[in-house]
């Protein structure tokens, strides 16, 4: 597996495979401990963009279909020998709604489950400011950044680290830019659905997802902000959830 991939924990045996796209900035650290933290019957791998962590020298994507083509041609064989489910966190989970579309268009594959988490809807104010973050001054994006959560105080201080983070999430946003939202069709997946979001995010919109599956959609609203995840209680329910609805699943 290329550097695109990390699978810390191979589980040939598992009945399911669990692909989860990091948000903007984040590093494939925090998924890699569901490798571990799930059962056996389920093996785990996250997606590393180009242009961060061990693929910090190479270019940033120009669009998503780069994204996209890239994450399909290098699972595609392991999509196709078992069933296997999506995860992502706000920006990955857009990510994870364009390969889920492309798959279904060019090879007829869908995730046996869909998990979106802390995605805005499209007509959100929170999704607007996002696709505009290439415009605004690093020091708003920086405090825009510490209302949310998720990245410790020392990162947001230091000049270094914050410099690349910061160009981290405008490539990021440049690349969400570059999807065609507005011809988003409505059911034509027919995998389930849900949303997970922090119930200190209001007006999140995220519901709005639901609309693109004709299959059984719920949401989730947990306690916290936009990173409600990262606390531990939050993530041993998003583990039996997630557990329980891929197990449950026809597979």
């Amino acid at each position: 597996m290329n550097k695109l991939i990390s699978r810390p924990h191979k589980r040939p045996n598992a009945l399911c495979r669990l692909i989860c796209f990091p948000w903007s900035g984040g590093k494939c650290s925090f998924f890699d401990r569901w490798c571990e933290l799930f059962s056996s019957t389920i093996e785990v791998s996250v997606i590393r963009l180009a242009g961060r962590e061990c693929r910090d020298k190479e270019p940033f994507p120009e669009d998503m279909a780069e994204v996209v083509n890239e994450i399909t041609s290098t699972l595609l064989k392991d999509l196709q020998e078992k069933p296997f489910a999506f995860f992502g966190h706000s920006f990955g989970s857009y990510v994870s709604y364009a390969v889920a579309v492309h798959l279904k268009e060019e090879y007829g594959l869908e995730p046996v489950h869909l998990f979106f988490s802390g995605a805005y809807g499209l007509h959100s104010e929170y999704f607007f400011l996002m696709t505009k973050f290439r415009e605004i001054e690093d020091s708003c994006m920086l405090e825009y950044l510490d209302m949310l959560g998720g990245t410790p105080p020392e990162f947001l201080e230091n000049e270094q680290i914050n410099k690349h983070l910061l160009c981290i999430l405008k490539e990021d946003q440049k690349v969400l830019h570059t999807y065609p939202w507005r011809d988003i069709r409505k059911k034509y997946l027919s995998c389930d659905v849900t949303c997970f979001n922090g119930s200190d995010e209001k007006e999140h919109g995220s519901e709005a997802w639901l609309a693109v599956t004709s299959g059984d959609t719920s949401v989730h609203s947990l306690p916290g902000n936009h990173f409600y995840l990262l606390e531990p209680s939050n993530e041993t329910f998003l583990i039996k959830y997630i557990t329980k609805c891929i197990e449950n699943s026809d597979i």
